[in-house]
């Protein structure tokens, strides 16, 4: 990987992550198009550079992490399924990664449903501030199981597990913040973990000092974006709702599928 690719998907990952249109799908087709997708290193810095995006939460929100226990708490109730979901299916995700029509299907179909997502819960998102509790906070952490799936957007569904649990628009996405927090921390820890298991068991590349370089430059940079991309966001979905991610997901979508069959064709001729 070079520092060019290293710095647009930094880019990409710091206006994707909160945005519902999937970072790991943009991720996926990003290093896809630059050849450089089956790549170890380039496995392990999509994964790593998320650490960088959720650090903005972290700055942004820190008052609200200096909360009540019970706010801790139940980040990890929600964070249970996908941490142990997760954990069970790994290497079935790491494979479903290196196929771009996953990410395809995945974003055309979410776009769909986000079309609908402001007339479902029109009822609701404009309801009262309140505070999450516990059995909702396992649901929604049963929505983020969903997100597994390249292109289904983590951001989205913990959104949609919020609105659906009757909070408003503001507390559903605040909480699908918060709750990237400790999901986002487990899965680059144990990808990392992962990558130097192997390094010492003689079955993958070791990090050199390039790719330590790359890593810190990557989470630099899905810093600074994800600061300016999450007020933003937040902005722009109190006043026009998730109809506008819905359609460019449909669009990116399709635009995938066409691509991957195109090119399917081409390597058959």
């Amino acid at each position: 990987m070079s520092i060019i690719q290293a710095i647009i998907l930094g880019i990409i990952e710091g206006i994707t992550e909160f945005l519902p249109i999937s970072s790991t799908g943009h991720m996926v087709i990003a290093s896809s198009f630059m050849g450089i997708a089956e790549d170890p290193f380039t496995k392990l810095f999509t994964v790593a550079i998320q650490l960088g995006a959720i650090l903005a939460v972290v700055a942004l929100y820190w008052k609200r992490f200096l909360q009540s226990f019970n706010f801790y708490t139940k980040l990890l109730v929600a964070f249970l399924p996908a941490g142990l979901i997760g954990l069970a299916c790994n290497k079935l995700i790491d494979r479903m990664l290196g196929f771009p029509m996953v990410v395809g299907i995945s974003l055309f179909v979410g776009g769909i449903i986000l079309l609908f997502v402001d007339k479902w819960f029109e009822k609701t998102e404009n309801g009262p501030n309140r505070e999450v509790n516990y059995a909702e906070a396992l649901k929604i952490g049963f929505f983020q199981v969903i997100s597994m799936i390249p292109g289904i957007s983590r951001s989205a569904v913990t959104i949609i597990g919020g609105l659906a649990q009757k909070l408003n628009r503001k507390n559903a996405v605040e909480f699908s913040f918060f709750l990237a927090v400790p999901t986002m921390f487990a899965a680059t820890g144990y990808k990392l973990f992962e990558y130097w298991h192997k390094f010492k068991k003689g079955e993958g590349p070791g990090l050199n000092m390039h790719d330590a370089k790359l890593l810190l430059l990557g989470n630099a940079i899905a810093f600074v974006v994800a600061l300016i991309a999450i007020r933003t966001f937040i902005a722009f979905l109190t006043k026009h709702g998730f109809k506008a991610f819905g359609y460019y997901r449909i669009l990116a979508g399709l635009l995938v599928i066409i691509l991957v069959i195109a090119k399917f064709h081409i390597s058959m001729v």
